[in-house]
């Protein structure tokens, strides 16, 4: 035990949940700060509006790409639901093992539940999610 005792232990997770409970009670005014200052200038939030449609056709591609590979691979099962998501996430149909073998065996990270990070995905490393993807599901 670090704190040396139960007692000490209590002490220091009360003052930790003050301090947590003040950040998030009393978030910092940067973010707010920079909202403001983008959204009071039409040329930032043409930028922003620009980087927004970078970033969603991005990730729309690498859910085309990964459904791509997967379909290439001979995964098996109807991956259509891959593209049919929006977001930044996707449901890959994995159930728990499988997700939890996709991170021991293949260090690919996700939810237990199968969910997975779209954002995460990029050229270099789909087509190595698509083949651990099938290979769990053998």
């Amino acid at each position: 035990m670090c704190c040396g005792s139960s007692a000490n232990r209590d002490a220091v997770l009360s003052q930790l949940d003050i301090l947590i409970r003040n950040m998030y009670s009393n978030p910092p005014l940067q973010g707010m700060r920079i909202v403001k200052t983008v959204l009071q200038d039409p040329a930032l939030v043409q930028m922003w509006k620009d980087d927004m449609k970078v970033m969603s056709s991005r990730i729309n591609d690498m859910r085309l790409a990964l459904r791509s590979e997967l379909e290439k691979a001979g995964a098996p099962g109807d991956w259509s639901h891959i593209t049919s998501q929006i977001g930044m996430f996707s449901f890959t149909g994995l159930n728990q093992a499988q997700s939890e073998a996709m991170l021991s065996k293949h260090h690919v990270y996700m939810l237990k539940n199968g969910r997975i990070s779209m954002a995460g995905l990029n050229t270099k490393n789909v087509k190595y999610v698509a083949e651990s993807i099938k290979a769990v599901l053998a």
